[in-house]
């Protein structure tokens, strides 16, 4: 993220007299994203795939996940466009689907360094999407909505408190492992 793009504190959080609305969004989107890369990335190799919780989760996993996740929510969701693996974040064993219980997954092969740069395209897809599109503008019908599709800003809404939670998750983790 540059310095035009937001007026940040000094902990990366955007400033409250910053710029409203979809850059706005797309601030607070970077600073949590940048938050979450940090976070695994800061951990050695070994810790990135270590558990810590009684959930099983790691935390390269959860990156995978949240890239995942923004992925579907705007490019799959928002803009109604195919998705390779939408789900990929996901056992294969154990696809996701309301209330499965499945789990994250990562390929021994895939590296944090390799999700962060994954991450960061996603990234540029978002903040397309916020600079082209208004706010109250409706979700493409097909893709991840089929009926009763949600506005843009309602996305933002639900992908920012997600990463929020998981941006939370993660700090405790990486407390447990000692970092």
């Amino acid at each position: 993220m540059t310095d035009d793009q937001r007026v940040a504190r000094a902990d990366g959080e955007p400033g409250k007299h910053g710029p409203a609305g979809a850059a706005r969004w797309s601030a607070y989107l970077d600073w949590l994203r940048d938050d979450v890369a940090y976070g695994v990335l800061r951990l050695p190799p070994g810790e990135q795939r270590t558990t810590r919780l009684p959930s099983g989760w790691t935390p390269i996993e959860l990156l995978s996940h949240v890239l995942h996740m923004e992925q579907r929510w705007f490019v799959w969701g928002f803009l109604g466009e195919d998705v390779a693996e939408p789900w990929g974040d996901w056992s294969v064993d154990e696809p996701w689907d309301e209330g499965s219980g499945g789990r994250w997954v990562v390929a021994a092969d895939v590296t944090a360094e390799e999700l962060v740069a994954q991450l960061w395209a996603v990234a540029e897809r978002t903040r397309a999407v916020l600079r082209e599109h208004p706010l109250d503008a409706v979700a493409a019908p097909g893709g991840r909505f089929a009926a009763d599709p949600p506005t843009l800003e309602w996305i933002c809404f639900h992908v920012v408190a997600e990463y929020a939670r998981h941006a939370g998750h993660l700090d405790i983790v990486v407390e447990l492992a000692g970092d």
